[in-house]
């Protein structure tokens, strides 16, 4: 067993090994001490607990029971019924060992109420067996898992849909697992840049997904894939879009080669464009280069169709527009030489623009209006909302 003298220094060593609080761990060498007394002298349904002076390392020990009211008791006939009805218990089965009857508790405390607890002194052991010794170690052990795992789960609950910076710390059958500091984030094959290779030691900045609470322990579900991740390095690069006078109104991305984004402001002397872009160039240029490339449009958001869907298929240059409002569709014609660049390779700058806008689109020659261009149109599909993936079979607990 622990030697309790030297107890307050070694709780403050896990405190700062493990990052959790010096009370908790505390806690949870009390509980352990309680398990250890309950297997070596106590029975089976007590309830024991301890405390702990960290400082002299004194402890004592209660026996703790419920005040009960009779008429919260099961008897027999009640207790048979439930079982076959398969019932959950609405009264409790009464235990001497754990259970003190009102009428009993109340000669010891007269304004003791059911449901409240009633504490008996037990005597100090300092002995305890290899057993009970070994009792105490799984309850400790447990228990401060339990609190990085309540640790974690609150710390990365109030960060998901946020960005936060990794270090690759190891890549198998193309799953990178991530070192966040207390845990670690997992990157599926699907929500990483296509493309982009990682190394060992690298550092990163990373999307959350999701925290999944599956298996051994919290599992941090990490993207660089998300249109949202482009939204959120803006958020982080453009002051202006962090203190709410610029707005991203919509955002379309194909990871690894393109994203066009929308935005507007709230005031009018602020460029929306312009704030995003940075003098020079420089606000957006760090934004391309944690993406390793990939290409970014900005435009500005506009409620008439035509400005916003002509803008939107930019660099492409737009002579005229036709908005169709029943079919929720965009007739845009462009210049012979223009077309190819409207539409972009394999209709990836149609297909974007659709998407930032939700107006279906349809690209045509501005001197063959009425022919149809192969690859010209684009349905208004929504953004897509990568989830990430579901599969963490494989994903080992690592963080003990």
């Amino acid at each position: 067993m622990i030697d309790l003298k030297l107890l307050n220094p070694l709780i403050r060593q896990i405190s700062e090994d493990r990052g959790l609080p010096e009370e908790k761990i505390l806690e949870a060498v009390e509980a352990a001490l309680a398990a250890a007394y309950k297997k070596e002298y106590g029975k089976k349904a007590q309830i024991v607990k301890a405390k702990i002076n960290p400082e002299t390392g004194e402890t004592k020990f209660w026996q703790v029971k419920i005040v009960v009211d009779p008429s919260e008791i099961l008897n027999p006939e009640e207790e048979a019924e439930e079982i076959a009805e398969n019932n959950e218990n609405k009264k409790i089965k009464f235990n001497p060992e754990k259970h003190i009857l009102l009428e009993e508790a109340l000669k010891i405390n007269s304004k003791i109420k059911p449901g409240e607890e009633i504490i008996y002194p037990l005597e100090v052991k300092e002995d305890f067996s290899r057993i009970a010794a070994q009792t105490a170690k799984q309850v400790i052990l447990q228990k401060l898992h339990e609190l990085e795992k309540e640790t974690i789960i609150s710390e990365f609950k109030d960060k998901e849909e946020k960005v936060v910076s990794g270090t690759i710390q190891r890549i198998e059958k193309k799953v990178i697992y991530v070192d966040l500091g207390k845990t670690f984030g997992v990157l599926f094959p699907n929500e990483g840049i296509p493309g982009e290779h990682y190394k060992i030691g690298e550092r990163k900045k990373f999307y959350v997904l999701r925290l999944e609470d599956k298996g051994h322990g919290p599992v941090i579900i990490l993207s660089r894939a998300h249109p949202k991740f482009v939204s959120k390095l803006f958020e982080t690069e453009v002051p202006e879009i962090a203190e709410g006078v610029v707005e991203i109104k919509s955002i379309s991305r194909e990871p690894g080669n393109r994203t066009k984004i929308a935005v507007s402001s709230n005031e009018e002397n602020i460029d929306p464009v312009g704030s995003c872009v940075g003098q020079k160039g420089t606000r957006v240029a760090t934004i391309i280069d944690e993406l390793n490339g990939e290409r970014i449009d900005i435009i500005p958001f506009s409620e008439e169709p035509a400005k916003y869907v002509a803008d939107a298929l930019g660099p492409a240059q737009v002579k005229e527009t036709e908005v169709i409002p029943e079919r929720r569709e965009v007739r845009v014609f462009v210049p012979p030489e223009q077309i190819s660049l409207a539409i972009g390779k394999n209709g990836q700058n149609v297909r974007l623009a659709a998407k930032l806008t939700g107006w279906k689109i349809d690209v045509r020659s501005a001197i063959a209006p009425e022919e149809i261009i192969e690859g010209g149109t684009a349905e208004a599909e929504a953004n897509e909302k990568q989830e990430g993936s579901n599969n963490l079979d494989n994903i080992n607990e690592e963080q003990d």
